[in-house]
């Protein structure tokens, strides 16, 4: 069934329509631009239908909340009578999907409308294509990022992929390293084996070597049968140890033999069962120092440093942080079964000013809160958490007057208008009112690019009363 919002004045229009195009039509009626944004918004419209009548009052009025309903709505059909037939052509140039008499044929506007809603599937299944083969471009296995220290990490995961020997993934907590040790794993002849990965961190250091080695019944109090430890379970497959630092001296000391001898007992057995499995280590720490200050064994960090990969913390790479964010976008909204499919320009600004201390993790969570606490279809700069957006108004406030006076105008109208769509809950509509500019201009302030000085003398005549527009 294909959801039509009828923005019309005349309420005896509805059931009309409803009759006129059979169930295959659901039709509801709204009376202002408000109501339709709300529908659009909540998904509960699949096409927009514009009722146009040269006899309606407050004509401009009408029109020019169609012009604003056409910059935001999925698709919109104009419905007009002759007399108004070049202010329809104006809003089919403006983005409306195309154009209707009035009355209509009901076979042509059943036609309209079915291929308006045909139209925006074949946008959303094209957009997902296109967002699947970018991830595929710039990708390793699940990792994602086309910036330059992404393909360093993958170009050394690939390298060592094939080869048994230890490596030392390091990196901030939340960059990823053990989706790099997954995809060693993935990438090399190990893949169709276990893949076992333990946080050293979370085991009682008087569990640890029954957790990794495994132990015998009776060989210590409460065991009430034999079990298989992580270095058995993982077979010959990965076992990925995370903060390997966090291993007492005497764990490491045992750790260092197994390494050394491939092969191991299980507590409260002398029969040596060989290592068969390759082994991974991670660590936010720093071991040279832990060596420095003799809390790491000098010779077990010789050991598991035969290669070493740093995953970079997101501020190093911030390019990639649109192409993430969507990942998680597209990822969150269908787990949640909610219609948000892209972050607002003016947003995406805000994501990539900040400093991102919690690196990936931390862009996961604001994401899923975005999805959660959001109205539209789209994440706005209101929908993000308040450090991230007050941190971009501190930069922009701080950032030291080097560059151009062009540049300067530029970055002063971006800084007001998303103070504007904050202070409006980011609605964008509101908020290029309150700024008494077009909400067109205001999506070309909030572009990462920004508008150049010709946009704002040809699209801001407001401005260039005020000698804003004008160098």
């Amino acid at each position: 069934m294909i959801r039509v919002c009828l923005f019309s004045e005349d309420r005896t229009l509805q059931p009309i329509l409803s009759s006129a195009l059979g169930k295959d039509f659901q039709v509801h009626t709204e009376a202002s631009e408000a109501g339709v944004s709300g529908r659009l918004a909540a998904g509960e419209c699949d096409v927009v239908l514009l009722d146009l009548d040269s006899d309606q009052q407050g004509l401009e009025g009408r029109l020019k909340s169609c012009r604003l309903i056409v910059a935001s709505s999925i698709h919109s059909i104009v419905m007009v009578d002759d007399r108004l037939r070049s202010a329809a052509i104006d809003l089919v140039k403006l983005g409306a999907y195309g154009y209707c008499r009035k009355p209509p044929s009901i076979r042509d506007l059943k036609t309209l409308l079915r291929r308006a809603h045909e139209n925006t599937l074949l946008k959303r299944k094209l957009d997902n294509v296109q967002h699947k083969f970018e991830e595929a471009s710039y990708s390793c296995d699940r990792m994602i990022g086309h910036s330059s220290p992404m393909q360093q990490v993958y170009d050394l995961v690939h390298r060592v992929a094939s080869v048994n020997a230890s490596v030392l993934v390091t990196g901030e907590s939340g960059t990823g390293k053990e989706l790099i040790a997954q995809a060693i794993h993935n990438l090399g002849s190990r893949a169709s084996r276990p893949f076992v990965a333990v946080c050293c961190g979370a085991i009682p250091e008087t569990l640890i070597e029954a957790e990794l080695f495994g132990h015998e019944k009776g060989a210590f109090t409460g065991t009430v049968g034999s079990r298989e430890g992580y270095l058995e379970q993982a077979e010959d497959g990965t076992l990925f140890l995370d903060e390997i630092g966090e291993l007492s001296l005497s764990t490491q000391v045992k750790l260092l033999r197994v390494l050394q001898q491939r092969e191991f007992c299980r507590l409260g057995s002398n029969r040596l069962i060989p290592l068969r499995a390759r082994l991974i280590f991670a660590t936010h720490q720093d071991l040279g120092n832990m060596v420095a200050e003799s809390r790491f064994r000098q010779d077990l960090y010789y050991r598991i440093n035969v290669m070493r990969i740093d995953a970079p913390s997101l501020h190093e790479h911030t390019e990639d942080v649109p192409t993430i964010a969507m990942h998680f976008l597209r990822q969150y909204s269908e787990q949640y079964g909610k219609l948000v499919d892209c972050v607002e320009p003016g947003a995406m600004t805000l994501l990539q000013a900040y400093s991102w201390p919690g690196n990936v993790r931390e862009l996961e969570n604001v994401i899923q809160r975005a999805i959660i606490v959001a109205k539209d279809i789209s994440i706005s700069v209101a929908d993000l958490p308040a450090n991230i957006r007050e941190e971009g108004t501190t930069d922009a406030e701080d950032c030291p007057s080097t560059s151009t006076f062009e540049r300067q105008i530029r970055d002063f109208k971006l800084k007001l208008a998303v103070e504007a769509i904050r202070e409006n809950d980011g609605n964008k509509t509101l908020a290029a009112r309150s700024l008494q500019i077009s909400r067109a201009y205001l999506h070309r302030l909030i572009r990462p690019s920004g508008p150049s000085l010709v946009e704002d003398e040809t699209l801001l005549p407001q401005e260039q009363s005020q000698g804003l527009g004008t160098v």
